[in-house]
């Protein structure tokens, strides 16, 4: 069998060059990822909402066919963080997420329109700027925050750099930690998808969603990207150490989920 080279040097080494190769790679993007206007704007703020809802409680909402078994409309009065295109559920629910976030290229590239109309504070990852109108005055710009996808760490103030950790729930979560909540709940993270293949693959939808609440989620024509369950993993451990060092907590009420890194709790328990 063909070995290829990341397969030959061990585990380590290989992280600590990729790491490498990616600071490297981020140092021409770093004057604009703290200087340009719309990053400015974006750090003050953030600033603002440091602690912002200390001791508090909060709801980050997945997007996994469980939200179909999940009653919603207990969460009006709660504090809730929205991902990717949750808010497609918003005619339904009658009421929208306290917070939006998207990290996903695809999904900020495909669905700017619809991003850029939602009401509430919205988060994305920096690279994506160049999807919005450049004359967007900055009183309508998103919150745009700077991430990476290498060198593994969970930020508990987000002005700076912060790790993706393949999906945009370790984005919600180091959000929530900066904005102080205490507790953070988990819904309709499934860590479960239908579609298999290679981990951040690019695949075009050719019908019904099965992976999403809703079978146009990603509708036929959506592109959109496998997901890395493994990194993700880590990432979750990574938070959940994090919070517990800080005296916080999360907890996974997903109805039927598979992901197990998360104490789990019956979500009709929680209020």
């Amino acid at each position: 069998m063909k070995q290829t080279i990341k397969s030959i040097i061990p585990a380590p080494l290989w992280d600590a060059v990729r790491n490498t190769n990616d600071a490297i790679r981020r140092l021409p993007q770093l004057p604009a990822a703290y200087l340009h206007p719309w990053r400015r704007e974006s750090i003050r703020r953030l600033a603002e909402l440091k602690d912002v809802h200390k001791g508090r409680r909060a709801f980050i909402i997945g997007n996994g066919p469980s939200l179909k078994q999940t009653d919603l409309t207990k969460l009006k009065k709660e504090f809730t963080f929205g991902m990717n295109r949750f808010y497609m559920f918003f005619p339904e629910l009658g009421f929208t997420t306290t917070y939006f976030c998207s990290i996903n290229d695809l999904v900020i590239e495909q669905f700017s329109s619809d991003i850029l109309a939602l009401p509430m504070p919205k988060f994305l990852a920096w690279r994506s700027y160049r999807h919005f109108p450049k004359d967007l005055p900055l009183s309508k710009i998103p919150t745009f925050v700077y991430t990476s996808y290498t060198g593994p760490r969970i930020a508990g103030n987000v002005l700076g750099r912060v790790w993706e950790g393949a999906t945009v729930t370790t984005f919600a979560l180091q959000l929530a930690f900066h904005m102080g909540f205490e507790k953070v709940i988990l819904i309709g993270v499934d860590h479960n998808f239908t579609s298999k293949g290679d981990a951040n693959k690019t695949v075009v939808s050719q019908g019904d969603d099965p992976n999403h609440f809703m079978p146009n989620y990603f509708g036929k024509g959506v592109k959109w990207q496998l997901p890395d369950l493994d990194t993700s993993e880590v990432g979750y451990v990574m938070a959940r150490e994090f919070y517990r060092k800080a005296g916080r907590e999360i907890v996974d009420a997903t109805v039927g989920g598979k992901l197990t890194v998360f104490p789990k709790v019956d979500y009709n328990s929680l209020f």
